[in-house]
């Protein structure tokens, strides 16, 4: 048994998630490593992988000059399944989950290609990968756009030899368009089938289907509805308040909170308008609006053969404009049977539809009970925290499930996944909360990361001299702190908020500080609009920022001298006027610099352009 409670075999087929800033991942022994290699002996085609596998094992051993009998490494996804199935990945993202799955993919031999908009160029997510390819032109798509252009990426995934294409979240995640043709190309999809994305995807089909399953959903439209009239029909029966939401998509797009009959109007149209925007489809319904509720969702993972398991439960209750903030695994404070019931729920909806690939099963608890909401079939912003206490690379089982692996065949079963301890994630943003969080631009001067035992960070754009433009997310980092009980994570996070420094632009640290240490959240009863509810959050925090005071000191000695009486220091800078050299011409002429100067070759580039620049510099005798 290894120090997480798995077996050998399942440590060496699916392991511990990216290792960074002192996270944790199970230790595994050669010996598992070579008996689970012989134990996965063939492919889903019927190769025999046995000979590779002993073959890798020793030479690891050798590389590490580690006896197998007692040599324990910290090592994850040496296993050649995946890479015997494919050698490279299209990763059909950006940022912080495009490096995720970069860092995974290499972790199990393979190749990763990244995918860019043309305004994205400088983004760190494509230098991080094996292969990155501009999507289009410049000006063809939105820099948004690019990234929905799906005839175009699986074009670049063709013309390169990928063999699976990962969609992260986000973006084409959600699209079973996108999934179809991605299969009809040739290639892998990295997610449930088409037909489940077109069952669950939409919130509307979920909540059939979890009515069919007797699952208890949220009073509700029976189905979508387009005109204000049937909106105002359902109020008039059922009452305020009531939230309309769009049928796609996730992320709070598309939302709309009702409180009285004089709001519903303008409510309902932005929220269809919202959505067509996000998602290309205006399809609304609306359920009663719980008062005060937990978020908690049930980390799904399904082999498209059979298999479902659960990694248990999240909740992301602390939440804004139904926007995830901060989350945190397991749900401190969850009733023990509401806790098994959301499981059971949960899976009894993933059996029903046969579920494939990793996915998130969303409810609303209150004090009578649970509401199944919907169904986020792909990978979440926030499955970190669930990797941090279970011990699980769900990238990695992604990617083993794509390659038609089962759960069995991986040694990884619902008796086998235990949690340990807990984990919080934060995002940290470019965002101003002392301006309704209005994101911030410009260019990171400074940014120094924190680290340490239990903190892992999964970042995309922050780093010195990143230029954060306003065509994408705001989020800089993901912070991830996990420890043996709910307060030491909390203690843990805290202490990776103070020894961040960023510079450059604004961010929501203050702001997450002042979140961590309130007493709600202390207590872990935090609900779905505790930050609306809770305006001391919003006082603003001012950093101490001892480096630029001591500066600031030391240049004031410099120029001013000691301003302490009777203190003996050099003396003050002898400030001169300074000298304005005199500017002359060839022929030894004085230049009145307050004129124009004469045209030059800035003039000939910016007239005409390259092309004009370069034959004028041809034509030039000098």
């Amino acid at each position: 048994m290894s120090d997480d409670g798995f077996p050998g075999d399942a440590i060496a087929s699916i392991s511990g998630p990216t290792q960074h800033h002192g996270h944790r991942s199970p230790s595994m022994n050669f010996d598992y490593l070579n008996y689970s290699f012989k134990s996965l002996s063939r492919t889903p085609s019927g190769e025999n992988l046995a000979g590779v596998a002993s073959k890798n094992a020793e030479d690891l051993e050798r590389r590490f000059h580690m006896p197998n009998d007692e040599g324990m490494l910290h090592l994850k996804n040496t296993s050649p399944i995946v890479a015997k199935a494919f050698h490279k990945v299209l990763i059909a993202n950006r940022g912080e989950i495009a490096m995720r799955i970069t860092r995974t993919a290499h972790e199990l031999g393979l190749k990763a290609v990244a995918i860019y908009a043309y305004e994205d160029r400088l983004s760190m997510h494509r230098y991080k990968a094996d292969e990155s390819y501009q999507i289009a032109p410049e000006g063809k798509y939105t820099p948004v756009g690019a990234y929905l252009a799906q005839d175009d990426i699986i074009a670049i995934a063709l013309e390169r030899n990928c063999d699976v294409v990962h969609p992260g979240y986000g973006f084409l995640s959600e699209n079973a368009e996108f999934a179809r043709k991605v299969e009809a190309a040739g290639l892998k999809w990295v997610g449930p089938l088409p037909e489940t994305i077109d069952a669950l995807g939409d919130k509307v089909k979920a909540r059939a289907v979890a009515i069919k399953c007797g699952v208890p959903v949220v009073p509700g439209t029976d189905g979508p509805i387009d005109k204000v009239e049937d909106a105002r029909a359902f109020c008039s029966e059922h009452g305020y308040p009531v939230i309309i939401k769009a049928a796609l998509g996730g992320g709070g797009r598309g939302m709309r909170v009702v409180r009285g009959p004089e709001e519903l109007d303008s409510a309902f149209e932005r929220a269809r308008s919202e959505a067509l925007s996000a998602f290309g489809d205006g399809t609304v319904f609306i359920e009663r609006f719980l008062d005060r509720p937990k978020h908690i969702e049930v980390q799904l993972l399904g082999d498209g053969q059979g298999g479902i398991i659960h990694l248990y439960e999240r909740d992301c209750s602390v939440q804004r404009r139904h926007q995830k903030v901060v989350e945190i695994a397991p749900a401190p404070n969850l009733d023990g049977a509401v806790r098994d019931a959301l499981l059971a729920d949960a899976i009894k909806i993933a059996r029903h539809v046969n579920y494939r690939n990793a996915g998130t099963a969303e409810f609303l608890v209150d004090t009578r009970g649970h509401y199944f909401i919907e169904i986020n079939p792909r990978i979440q912003v926030e499955h970190t925290v669930t990797e941090e206490v279970t011990g699980l690379d769900l990238v990695s089982l992604q990617l083993h499930v794509a390659a038609g692996w089962s759960l069995a065949d991986l040694h990884v079963s619902q008796e086998r996944i235990a949690i340990r301890g807990f984990a919080i994630q934060c995002r940290v943003t470019t965002e101003d909360p002392a301006q309704g969080f209005q994101p911030d631009i410009g260019k990171i001067e400074v940014y120094r990361s924190p680290g340490g035992n239990g903190v892992r960070l999964d970042g995309g754009s922050g780093f010195n001299g990143s230029i954060i433009t306003p065509h994408y997310d705001s989020m800089l980092v993901k912070v991830t702190c996990s420890g043996a009980t709910f307060e030491k994570a909390r203690r843990r996070m805290l202490a990776s908020m103070v020894e961040f420094r960023i510079s450059g632009v604004k961010t929501n640290m203050w702001f997450l500080l002042r979140l961590l240490s309130s007493e709600t959240f202390i207590r872990g009863d935090c609900w779905t609009t505790f930050i609306d509810d809770t305006p001391q959050l919003f006082t603003v925090t001012k950093f101490r920022n001892r480096a630029a005071k001591l500066l600031v000191y030391l240049g004031d000695l410099i120029v001013n001298g000691c301003r302490i009486q009777g203190q003996v220091t050099a003396p003050a800078a002898d400030l001169q006027e300074p000298a304005i050299p005199r500017l002359v011409d060839a022929q030894g002429n004085a230049v009145d610099v307050a004129t124009a100067p004469p045209a030059g070759w800035r003039d000939v580039l910016l007239k005409g352009g390259p092309a004009a620049f370069a034959r004028a510099v041809r034509q030039h005798k000098g």
